[in-house]
């Protein structure tokens, strides 16, 4: 079954006066439990598709189905209530907030969702010690390192079970060692059947997911 299907999925910027089309009606499907590398080099197109799978952005033209669902029927509030609950982030810079403990950090999801104090509490501990943080629950980010921070980051897009994880450039900002760990982390959890979606400009590193997408100005080239 596809989880998501794109169909002539183009996106064009307007500024100025001027229109700039950064995605050329792309078509692909991911299916349920893929793990999958999107690949291109910078300026090719990637965080704009990224952008539009985890309905942060819209295409301009094209259809766009999740679980089954033609996102561009959808309003505001739905797309936001279909994100919270099927699809969890992981950025590159972390986005985490620095100044509560990552115990918190993990909370904040289940927050916006209105999971009950002491079920989200439970659940924040059990991701830490999932990903090998527990210890350290009542420290800031500030206070850990770059590695550390990007374990709470997936233990954060685990928080609500969603169906989807997207990453983008996970291991951008981590040193070779720290990277591998996290790219672990992406393994254990496709084995255990999340949909993984990965953008990279690193081969060796999308060599880590099953199958590949190569975007190229703006284009699908495998």
């Amino acid at each position: 079954m596809n989880l998501i299907e794109c169909k002539d999925i183009v996106k064009v910027y307007k500024s100025s006066g001027l229109e700039f089309e950064a995605l050329h009606g792309l078509n692909f499907s991911i299916k349920k439990g893929d793990f999958v590398a999107i690949v291109g080099p910078s300026g090719c197109g990637k965080s704009t598709l990224l952008n539009i799978l985890g309905l942060l952005d819209t295409p301009t033209k094209g259809q766009y189905f999740l679980d089954g669902k033609a996102t561009a029927s959808l309003t505001d509030y739905q797309k936001t209530t279909l994100r919270r609950e099927s699809i969890g982030f992981i950025f590159q810079s972390f986005n985490l907030l620095p100044n509560i403990s990552i115990l918190n950090n993990v909370k904040v999801p289940m927050k916006y969702a209105n999971t009950p104090y002491k079920k989200a509490d439970e659940r924040a501990r059990e991701l830490l010690d999932k990903v090998g943080l527990l210890s350290k629950c009542q420290n800031t980010p500030l206070q850990i390192s770059g590695g550390q921070r990007q374990r709470v980051c997936i233990a954060r897009a685990l928080a609500n079970d969603p169906k989807i994880i997207i990453a983008d450039e996970p291991t951008g900002n981590l040193d070779y060692a720290s990277g591998q760990e996290v790219l672990k982390i992406f393994r254990g959890l496709n084995d255990k059947g999340y949909t993984i979606i990965m953008v990279t400009h690193d081969r060796e590193i999308a060599k880590t997911a099953g199958r590949v997408i190569k975007i190229l100005d703006g284009n699908i080239v495998l």
